[in-house]
């Protein structure tokens, strides 16, 4: 049993990189955390957290606990917790999310629904949020 709790605790500091220079298209899928210095076209779907480097270009949905953007990302996101737009992110997409953060410098052109408990399982695409930022 306490092997097990040893590999479980490990499991949840795994980091997996996609270096720069790195291109994938397709849909990621992860229980640890990601971080993103190369190129994505597609969705990213991760149970703890995403980082996305400032070469980085995401084109796709994110879907995350927490996320941090220093680069480009097209697509809606998705935070459970806590999304952290760094002083040179450019987010076009639309944001939910319990917790946001916008770093002075960051461009954000999209929706934003912040506060409550959001549940990145159940959001469709259609979901139209009641809150406009723009940066």
């Amino acid at each position: 049993m306490l092997l097990n709790k040893q590999v479980e605790d490990v499991k949840s500091e795994e980091i997996t990189i996609i270096s720069r220079g790195v291109k994938i298209e397709g849909k990621i899928t992860s229980s640890g955390n990601i971080r993103i210095d190369g190129e994505i076209q597609g969705d990213i779907f991760s149970e703890s957290n995403v980082t996305i480097g400032e070469v980085a270009k995401v084109k796709g949905q994110i879907n995350a606990n927490v996320i941090t953007i220093g680069g480009k990302v097209s697509g809606i996101v998705r935070a459970k917790d806590k999304l952290i737009l760094d002083s040179k992110s450019n987010l076009k997409g639309d944001i939910f999310t319990k917790n946001l953060v916008i770093e002075e410098g960051a461009k954000f052109d999209g929706k934003c629904k912040t506060g409550g408990s959001i549940d990145i399982g159940e959001i469709q695409e259609t979901t139209k949020p009641s809150t406009t930022i723009t940066k």
